[in-house]
């Protein structure tokens, strides 16, 4: 079968597509024929040997995918059967014409949501989930401030925020960026590094009860300024590029805020279940159609590197989606 491979630890311009042996079921996997597979950082950051799981080449990528269940294994265990729709998550391993994943990593897909949509939810909609609920403590009728509201953990915090109750500002950098995070479900817009006071603005001079910072940098400052009484800071990652921001103590005193560290995949894939629960607090969301991830950008297996290069260099929007058949 193919697979999208890396070779060497040089970035994702070198990343192959190959000819593997096709898996068998292990125990508790799930056998899975991949129709899509989602395009996601940790791709990226492996393809350069950078991320904290460092498998030796060769491997294959792919976080998120979405496909038909060729075998369940033990249906009365993995509770799916032959010919169902499912989505999946894994550290890698999705980018391939078939692939044997962990039953408790596995997901029935909804029949609503597209093959292209369903490898857009696992890894970005748990963490929005896990950080907004777990780590944040998000309560309904609060304010969620989202930087990077347009990339692919952005919009999904978008639609999680309002699945939950919650009122939503995107931050962006470019007008065709905020009217991609309107329309994935944000109630206001703001353009351009300067969003603390528009912020405060927006909310009445009160502040923001929740960030989610997916950006760090420079803005970090700035929105630990916009937070509201007891606000939280969420630390998801630092695609700025700008280093890793430091925190002064004393402005957690003044206003009683708190800064948050969000790690979902090294807590949610320790602890079995987990992760289902969660795709059970999703479901409602998914029936209402508050949660349906946009797809920025679609391409062909063999151009998967290209779509990581296109994610390293900006150029996309929402979820990039390659599709496997």
């Amino acid at each position: 079968m193919k697979a999208v491979q890396v070779v060497t630890l040089t970035g994702p311009a070198d990343v192959e597509v190959r000819e593997v042996d096709a898996p068998g079921p292990g125990h508790n996997d799930v056998l899975v024929e991949v129709h899509s597979v989602g395009v996601s950082f940790p791709d990226l950051l492996l393809s350069r040997g950078e991320y904290q799981f460092k498998p030796e080449p060769p491997f294959t990528l792919g976080v998120d995918f979405a496909g038909v269940v060729l075998d369940p294994g033990s249906p009365e265990s993995s509770g799916f059967r032959v010919g169902q729709r499912v989505a999946g998550v894994n550290l890698n391993g999705g980018a391939a014409e078939v692939v044997a994943n962990p039953v408790i990593f596995t997901f029935a897909l909804p029949d609503e949501l597209s093959y292209d949509e369903g490898a857009a939810l696992p890894m970005n909609y748990l963490t929005a989930l896990f950080a907004l609920e777990e780590r944040g403590g998000l309560r309904e009728g609060e304010t969620v401030l989202v930087h990077g509201a347009a990339g692919g953990v952005g919009t999904a915090t978008l639609q999680v925020a309002k699945g939950l109750g919650a009122r939503t500002i995107a931050v962006v950098s470019t007008e065709e960026k905020a009217a991609f995070a309107l329309a994935a479900g944000a109630d206001e817009a703001i353009v351009g590094p300067d969003f603390k006071d528009r912020a405060k603005e927006l909310t009445g001079g009160r502040g923001v009860d929740v960030v989610l910072d997916v950006v760090g940098g420079d803005a970090f400052t700035d929105s630990l300024r916009c937070l509201g009484e007891q606000g939280r800071i969420l630390v998801v990652g630092f695609a700025a590029g700008q280093g890793i921001p430091e925190v002064k103590v004393n402005r957690l005193l003044l206003n009683n805020t708190d800064v948050r560290g969000v790690g979902w995949g090294a807590f949610a894939m320790t602890k079995p279940g987990y992760m289902q629960k969660q795709w059970h607090r999703l479901e409602p969301m998914f029936a209402s159609g508050v949660v349906k991830p946009p797809i920025g950008a679609t391409y062909d297996l063999e151009d998967f590197g290209q779509a990581l290069v296109d994610m390293d260099e900006r150029r996309t929007l929402g979820k990039s989606v390659v599709r496997v058949r």
